[in-house]
């Protein structure tokens, strides 16, 4: 079996040295470990190795994680997968961030539901970078408007922005991501989160400025995605 504690403590290695190379503060590159469909037991082997990070998927698993991990108060639950409407409840009520905002009626449902007494939760735009019909996400030039749109919600902080090139298409994605990011931070100062890269690709995405980085693979190995 996959040793968690030991992959998590190589991929924290291994960002310190990459951060190193780059000359980045490896403080503001914060690793993700991704879940979804792993056991609670997996994901608190990986909390015990130290990791309070963790990035969910499917709204039911990531309440269920939540709800069965509620004595681990420091946790931060991270919804990286496409939100459908009738399941932003769970979201609001149990995530910290949210990386995948495309549709304003999504973000307006969460900022309805996130109680108050958790403060706001904060909220990443997903781009659809490489522009994949059958991805979630919207196009470049849709962001000011829907950014426009999400940063008056209360209850809702605009962090930045997520995406998830196509294969073969990371390094121009990337770039361009950059520089979508640097035109967001002109009119919205705090949205300074850039979360792109994963197990393949997050050395690439470092190089272009990420700064949330989505590992899952590499720290729990292979899913199981029988057990969907």
């Amino acid at each position: 079996m996959n040793n968690i504690a030991e992959q998590l403590s190589l991929a924290y290695y291994n960002l310190n040295e990459k951060c190193n190379v780059l000359a980045t503060d490896n403080k503001v590159v914060a690793l993700i470990a991704v879940s979804k469909t792993k056991p609670v037991a997996a994901v608190l082997e990986a909390y015990r190795a130290g990791q309070r990070l963790f990035g969910e998927n499917y709204p039911q698993e990531l309440a269920e994680k939540a709800q069965q991990l509620s004595d681990c108060q420091d946790i931060c639950w991270h919804f990286i997968g496409p939100l459908q409407s009738n399941k932003t409840r769970l979201v609001a009520e149990h995530s910290s961030w949210v990386h995948s905002i495309d549709r304003l009626k999504i973000a307006q449902r969460l900022a309805e539901q996130r109680p108050a007494h958790l403060g706001k939760l904060k909220v990443l735009l997903q781009i659809n970078i490489s522009n994949e019909p059958t991805k979630a996400g919207i196009l470049p030039q849709q962001l000011p408007e829907l950014a426009a749109a999400v940063a008056q919600l209360p209850q809702l902080e605009l962090k930045g922005l997520m995406a998830i090139p196509a294969p073969g298409d990371s390094e121009r994605a990337f770039a361009a991501m950059q520089q979508l990011s640097l035109q967001l931070q002109q009119h919205y100062p705090q949205a300074t989160e850039l979360s792109m890269g994963m197990s393949d690709d997050w050395p690439l995405a470092l190089t272009y400025g990420a700064t949330m980085i989505r590992l899952g693979t590499a720290i729990f190995g292979a899913r199981d995605y029988k057990q969907e």
